[in-house]
């Protein structure tokens, strides 16, 4: 079964303030925009409050300017088909036009949902950034990608993809054997889970206002363009 975009959030999060409404996108995906808090303060209770390190944190190094305007978070799944589509249709020109003029930096989170390949994947990403190539282990895993739980994201072939571009072999098989990043991952799906996510990809576009733009499945290249090209504005 592919794990397609989700088709909306349920109850309000108690630490947003809604300040736009559901609307549906080339008919499989909805956007919503989000002002979020501050971080809440210790003497604060009740329900877990979402902050920016919601979207910071348990995460992948940033790709881009530090200092970009605009934020994309992602939250994917290497073994899911439509963050493969994404991959392929939209990712690379989001790169040239926005990350590489210094404009957009990029962060992605893991939410394996799909099955133990998926945390296995995430796991030789982050084990990759150890020697500063995690998004070379990413993009290699999407283009190796051939389906959901078909055993292209096996052991052995992971350490492949390590191989391929060149990573330290035993310094990266030492990292997957220590299981080093599976309370990231675990902290990760925390995430997802409390932005009440239900698949992936999910994205969120966080611009230097604080306003965060949450869009849900495999979108076309105009309509990131549209929500960058409105941050920039400001």
């Amino acid at each position: 079964m592919l794990h397609g975009p989700s088709l909306g959030i349920g109850a309000t999060i108690a630490s947003i303030v809604i300040i736009g409404i559901f609307f549906g996108i080339n008919g499989i995906s909805n956007e919503t925009e989000l002002m979020v808090k501050q971080t809440p303060t210790k003497e604060q209770i009740g329900p877990s409050k979402i902050t920016m390190s919601t979207f910071f944190g348990n995460g992948s190094p940033v790709l881009g300017n530090n200092d970009a305007k605009i934020t994309l978070v992602e939250f994917g799944d290497y073994q899911c088909h439509f963050c493969n589509v994404f991959f392929h249709s939209t990712e690379e020109k989001i790169i040239q036009q926005y990350v590489e003029t210094g404009k957009v930096k990029i962060i992605f989170k893991d939410y394996t949902i799909i099955g133990p390949d998926s945390i296995n994947a995430s796991h030789g990403a982050h084990c990759a950034e150890e020697q500063g190539m995690f998004w070379e282990y990413h993009d290699i895993l999407y283009s190796n990608w051939t389906g959901e739980n078909n055993g292209w994201a096996s052991s052995e072939n992971l350490l492949k993809f390590a191989q391929n571009i060149k990573l330290n072999e035993n310094q990266w098989s030492e990292c997957m054997n220590n299981g080093t990043y599976s309370d990231v991952i675990l902290s990760s799906n925390n995430d997802a889970k409390l932005l009440e996510l239900t698949g992936t990809p999910a994205f969120f576009v966080i611009d230097a206002d604080g306003k965060v733009t949450k869009l849900f499945g495999a979108q076309p290249f105009e309509t990131f363009e549209n929500i960058f090209e409105k941050g920039l504005e400001k």
